[in-house]
């Protein structure tokens, strides 16, 4: 369905597109992660498309890895109709973080950025994502893995957990005390554990937070060292239902995945 017609605010996405795509060699030994084919159409059109369909008007793509071919794809197809402009980190790979900073001055408007990595798939509802964030705000879900987001009763991001190893990344004295065990989750029974899912809406609000953040870093590292002086929060979707394209074995199901 196309929402153009219901939302016609300027929307602005960025998708980060950068990464070598190792998981998906020997494809990504010629061409870049965006650049994998899934039922006939490049990662990278595929969520252009997604974006497009909700109302997105002006996209950013960063670019690393054989980048000139994201590039030359999205000219030979007229931009999709729509503002797209490039990120170019050909020289350094700039992370999440640094991507994120480096890409946020090339929008025409200080709105929101959807914020989506270009090898996820999902059946997430973006507009609504967007539409409703007040906030800096991560699409999480509660799917099974070894690290995991901590939130507090009101939705408002706490602290970064490695189950595996007992490692606990917070900004607040309380939830940095712990001795690496299951007690921690015991201790701090209100804690939500959720799985980040790739998908956020940040707030340009924060940009001036980066002002001394340099080169390539983390987003979540950003955000863990100033989610106890402003909020960002997580939307839980127990619907949520989302593949990783990361390696070769993920195709043949990213193709059933967009099938259904």
């Amino acid at each position: 369905m196309n929402y153009n017609r219901f939302f016609s605010c300027n929307m602005n996405a960025l998708i980060f597109a950068a990464g070598l795509g190792t998981r998906l060699k020997p494809l990504t030994d010629t061409m870049p992660k965006a650049m994998v084919p899934v039922s006939g159409k490049p990662l990278v059109q595929i969520l252009i498309e997604k974006l497009k369909g909700i109302g997105v008007t002006d996209i950013v793509i960063n670019v690393h890895h054989f980048a000139q071919q994201i590039i030359d794809f999205v000219r030979a197809n007229d931009d999709f109709g729509i503002n797209i402009q490039f990120s170019d980190e050909t020289d350094m790979l700039l992370e999440t973080g640094g991507g994120l900073k480096k890409a946020a001055r090339l929008f025409p408007n200080d709105k929101p950025i959807l914020v989506h990595n270009v090898d996820i798939l999902s059946n997430a509802d973006l507009l609504s994502l967007y539409t409703h964030a007040t906030a800096t705000t991560l699409l999480v879900s509660d799917r099974k893995t070894q690290r995991y987001l901590l939130f507090d009763k009101d939705d408002r991001l706490v602290g970064w957990t490695n189950i595996a190893t007992g490692e606990v990344k917070s900004p607040y004295p309380e939830l940095q005390a712990h001795d690496g065990d299951s007690s921690f989750f015991t201790l701090h029974s209100s804690l939500k554990k959720y799985a980040f899912s790739g998908i956020q809406v940040f707030h340009p609000s924060l940009l001036p937070l980066m002002d001394s953040w340099q080169g390539k870093f983390s987003i979540i590292d950003f955000y863990l060292s100033i989610c106890d002086k402003v909020p960002i929060h997580c939307h839980f979707d127990s619907q949520l239902q989302l593949l990783d394209v990361g390696k070769l074995d993920t195709i043949a199901k990213a193709e059933q995945f967009l099938a259904q």
